[in-house]
């Protein structure tokens, strides 16, 4: 797996102060996409044993809320297979910090769908994620006002929350209180 950027003081994509990490590769290719470079599955730089040492040094301060998957897809099968033992590390370390993961695929399309974009890893992954921001963009459903996504379509799912009420969707609400 490649990587685009790493953003270590991030407050644009999720609750809180996080690191973001923007992986390579991406056959959604919505219209309008704000980083079309990261379609390209070798946009960037290599996802090493020394990048995951990076971002665990930078998930370290007390004020960093936790830790966010964007790009480029995350849910792209290929960045799914690296991220798992990653994100599972990631919750090991810090189990106090949450984990934001956003896709331009729906929660439906990663839990129902045979084939692509599930793979082995996609159900264990969704298991370590606490908040996915789901689908893809739209540029006719546009919406400056919304937290954390640019179209109406897209979700902020709350999975924990999910889980706890058996697979019922439970949603964040989209401002701040």
């Amino acid at each position: 797996m490649y990587y685009g950027e790493i953003k270590d003081c991030d407050i644009a994509n999720g609750e809180g102060v996080r690191v973001s990490l923007f992986v390579s590769g991406c056959t959604n290719h919505c219209e309008h996409c704000f980083q079309p470079q990261t379609w390209d599955f070798e946009y960037g730089q290599p996802f090493t044993a020394e990048t995951e040492e990076k971002l665990l040094q930078l998930l370290s301060p007390s004020y960093i809320n936790g830790l966010t998957l964007l790009g480029g897809e995350p849910f792209e099968p290929a960045n799914q297979r690296a991220l798992l033992p990653f994100v599972k590390r990631v919750r090991w370390v810090y189990p106090g910090k949450n984990i934001w993961a956003f896709s331009g695929y729906t929660y439906e399309e990663l839990t129902q769908s045979a084939g692509h974009p599930r793979c082995e890893a996609t159900s264990e992954l969704l298991t370590l994620i606490d908040v996915l921001v789901d689908g893809r963009y739209v540029e006719a459903q546009k919406d400056i006002s919304l937290r954390f996504r640019g179209s109406r379509n897209q979700r902020l799912i709350n999975l924990n929350a999910s889980r706890k009420a058996g697979g019922r969707l439970c949603f964040l609400p989209d401002r701040g209180q």
